[in-house]
């Protein structure tokens, strides 16, 4: 018998092992694919703590930068430390931002508020047209969502009592004696003094009938890359849409005053919003979409990109970026679970000895590493 069980091998599996394996605690991961290929490598890898309101998910991403930050320092798992820029494109999305800087300063998290020219010295890629002010937050980080979890999972694994088993599909987990037995599909049994669930969207192996029942919804995401580029485009860039989208704007007083003229509602309605970042190759990666089904009947969206959120997202970003260059080299979709009705993430116990933690949202990347260690100590103590 082994100390933990974890059903799930993206990022929010991952971080419960690895705080459990602070403790001292023997670990297995149990992962149904040849590797992660969920959200967790389907996303940009922006590490933006910036965008949870002050409070329970902004801490979690506070101390998970400064983790990727510590890992970083160990061994390279792609973590690149160069900021976080929202680009205001009108004086009511600048309004918003000089409030947020302000709430956050208060809380003391550095940021800083830069002029349409200091957005435009950043990168001569911006438009002026659209430039018309900003908010940078030098400690946010960058990772390379293709190499991260690997080579984190890599180093994990080499440094403590874990062992991650991929291609082992966890069919059972049920209460077991003093323990938990879980059944995996090639007919493998282990038992474990507690197991973790963190299934990200997958949903049709274990408790179905309780996941059916649950208010989760799952979100698509369209995101592509161009060819790499022979210009720089440091840390996360975000923009005004974005402003308009993420939760920690819409505290301000003064995102009830955004100009309603500006809002482009035809690209919201898509849950459109335009992000930009570098990966290391030069590439750029541009996106994203929002487009979103009840779990309890799958993804009935269907699997095919569509070319006109596709073409959308590409014409904005035009009107931001000056990329005439530009040629798109892939094209893909990302798929997360998320909680309806601003529930925050759907958690749920077992006879103390089973716990499901899924439907993280697009808060994963920056905020599981600090969830995972408040959940492993409540639970351990």
């Amino acid at each position: 018998m082994v100390d933990a069980i974890i059903v799930g091998a993206g990022v929010l599996g991952t971080f419960h092992a690895y705080h459990l394996a602070l403790k001292g605690y023997k670990v297995i991961v149990f992962e149904k694919d040849i590797q992660p290929r969920e959200a967790t490598v389907r996303n940009f890898g922006q590490v933006v703590p910036s965008g949870f309101p002050i409070g329970r998910w902004h801490e979690y991403g506070k101390y998970s930068t400064k983790l990727y930050k510590e890992l970083q320092s160990k061994t390279d798992i792609g973590i690149r430390n160069n900021g976080s820029l929202y680009i205001a494109s009108d004086s009511s999305e600048m309004d918003v931002l000089e409030e947020m800087s302000q709430k956050f300063a208060e809380t003391g998290y550095a940021s800083e508020l830069f002029s349409k020219n200091q957005v435009l010295n950043y990168s001569d890629r911006f438009k002026e047209d659209y430039v018309f002010g900003g908010l940078f937050f030098e400690q946010e980080v960058s990772a390379e969502p293709r190499k991260m979890i690997f080579a984190l999972q890599n180093y994990l694994s080499a440094q403590y009592s874990i062992e991650f088993r991929y291609q082992s599909a966890v069919v059972n987990v049920q209460p077991s004696g003093n323990g938990t037995k879980v059944s995996l599909a090639n007919g493998e049994v282990y038992n474990a003094q507690k197991t973790f669930i963190c299934n990200g969207r997958d949903f049709n192996f274990l408790f179905p009938t309780l996941f059916k029942s649950a208010n989760i919804e799952i979100s698509k995401l369209q995101m592509m890359a161009t060819k790499p580029v022979n210009f720089d485009l440091k840390g996360n860039i975000l923009t005004g849409l974005s402003i308009r989208r993420y939760e920690s704007f819409k505290t301000c007083n003064a995102y009830e005053r955004l100009n309603p003229l500006n809002a482009h509602t035809e690209l919201q309605e898509l849950g459109i919003h335009l992000l930009f970042k570098q990966r290391v190759d030069g590439s750029i990666i541009i996106g994203d979409s929002h487009v979103y089904a009840d779990a309890a009947i799958g993804f009935d969206t269907g699997f095919d990109e569509s070319q006109l959120i596709n073409d959308k997202i590409l014409a904005e970003a035009k009107r931001i970026l000056a990329m005439p260059e530009i040629e798109i080299a892939e094209v893909w979709s990302g798929f997360y679970s998320q909680m309806k009705g601003g529930e925050e993430i759907f958690e749920y116990s077992i006879d103390d000895c089973i716990y499901i933690s899924t439907a993280i949202g697009g808060k994963g990347m920056t905020a599981s590493a600090g969830y995972a260690k408040e959940q492993i100590d409540i639970i351990y103590g």
